[in-house]
């Protein structure tokens, strides 16, 4: 009998001591914070891709979270629990386009967004040094209408170039500060409705990277494209570009769409009545994502 109550006096105290365990467990495990984005001006990005956050944590990233944005910018999530005493040390909050799936566990080339936390908010902008680090405000573009790369001169409303030939010379046509990795200039010209690259750089002085619709003629060392061959599905060439629209964007490196990105730094309609080889302008448009994160 005396050994029977001693087994069972050992099980009750062997029980209490895996509640005690199971107490400083729970009681040792970091406590959670509510982290919170409301961000305007994004976009969906497709398959592949996916936007993440990121908050600096004693000069490391830490992830927040991924998440999508729908055809109308809303975000699939804009609350995240993260370790509070991570929010606490937190000084600067970026977000991040990152491959989706994704096997790197540290932020991608491409921010696109970033704030320094003034106690617990963060305003986000492109133009924070974590992210792109410019609003844009100087750039500015001058272009012609020719077609350089051909020896016809009956189509030169078929072509764009942007540079600037008022000097009898040509030479550069844009003002645009320089991009951190991941990102590019792409040029482009809306035809119909249809957006049309012209071909994607970094140097608003040297061609630009591609010419597939160009003739088989050197073009001039500026960004820019004839539209002569190899026309897209739904459009013919040659064409006149009169009364359709120039962009420059900015793209992210890599990129997953045949169309403009969000960021369009200039961007301006081309005349009815424009007259080819003369010098025309493109207009700012520093309509960019912004919002705020807070911890």
């Amino acid at each position: 009998m005396m050994n029977y109550r001693i087994a069972i006096l050992s099980l009750i105290l062997s029980a209490i001591g895996l509640i005690s365990c199971d107490k400083d467990e729970d009681n040792n495990s970091p406590s959670q914070g509510t982290f919170n984005l409301n961000i305007a001006g994004l976009e969906d990005l497709g398959s592949g891709y996916t936007y993440e956050g990121w908050i600096i944590v004693d000069g490391s990233p830490v992830t927040t979270g991924t998440f999508t944005v729908d055809a109308n910018g809303t975000l699939s999530q804009t609350q995240f629990e993260i370790a509070q005493s991570d929010l606490d040390a937190a000084s600067t909050f970026v977000l991040t386009i990152e491959p989706s799936p994704d096997s790197d566990p540290s932020p991608s080339s491409v921010h696109i967004l970033a704030g320094d936390f003034d106690g617990s908010n963060a305003t986000l902008g492109i133009d924070h040094a974590a992210a792109i680090g410019t609003h844009f405000h100087d750039a500015a573009g001058d272009y012609i209408l020719a077609t350089p790369t051909d020896s016809d001169d009956s189509n030169e409303e078929s072509g764009i170039w942007f540079l600037n030939n008022s000097s009898g010379s040509p030479a550069t046509g844009l003002t645009l500060p320089t991009l951190p990795e991941g990102w590019a200039y792409e040029g482009w010209v809306v035809i119909d409705g249809v957006p049309v690259s012209t071909g994607t750089f970094l140097s608003v002085s040297n061609a630009d990277d591609s010419a597939p619709f160009s003739g088989s003629n050197a073009g001039p060392p500026f960004p820019g494209e004839d539209f002569l061959n190899n026309a897209p599905s739904g459009l013919s060439f040659p064409t006149s570009l009169l009364g359709g629209t120039a962009v420059i964007s900015v793209e992210p490196v890599p990129d997953n769409s045949t169309n403009p990105f969000l960021l369009k730094p200039l961007v301006g309609s081309i005349p009815s009545d424009a007259a080819v080889h003369s010098v025309l302008s493109i207009a700012q448009n520093l309509n960019f994502p912004s919002g705020t994160a807070t911890k």
